[in-house]
């Protein structure tokens, strides 16, 4: 099993900056990806990014791409989300996620096997 645990976020104003962190414990070393989703009220959970621990390759949803970077340390199993130019529609709670098997496309959250608590980012207008 992988243990995943979230830390960074709060509150922030529109045009702010923030990161997120997910720290890794377990079998880190079965994962595939480390992605990110987020899921606001009332709405449903929603692909963020997402990197290979392998190969570092990265992907994003369209919405955050230029202002949104992840990142990892593999030294450390962290993997960081750094969120700059925030606007209020980035609030949601954050999760991060680990994708075990190689089936699965990577922006799909039933790709993923283990999350995080998830940790809430509110930007304020």
């Amino acid at each position: 099993q992988v243990q995943l645990v979230e830390s960074g976020g709060g509150l922030v104003q529109a045009g702010g900056s923030l990161r997120v962190s997910c720290a890794a414990s377990g079998r880190t070393f079965s994962a595939y990806n480390i992605g990110w989703f987020r899921q606001a009220p009332g709405k449903g959970r929603e692909f963020v990014a997402t990197i290979a621990l392998g190969s570092g390759i990265t992907d994003y949803k369209d919405s955050v791409k230029g202002r949104f970077t992840v990142s990892r340390d593999n030294a450390k199993n962290t993997v960081y989300l750094q969120m700059n130019s925030l606007e209020p529609e980035d609030t949601a709670v954050y999760y991060c996620a680990a994708k075990t098997r190689y089936s699965g496309t990577i922006d799909s959250p039933n790709a993923y096997d283990y999350w995080g608590q998830g940790t809430q980012v509110t930007v304020s207008s």
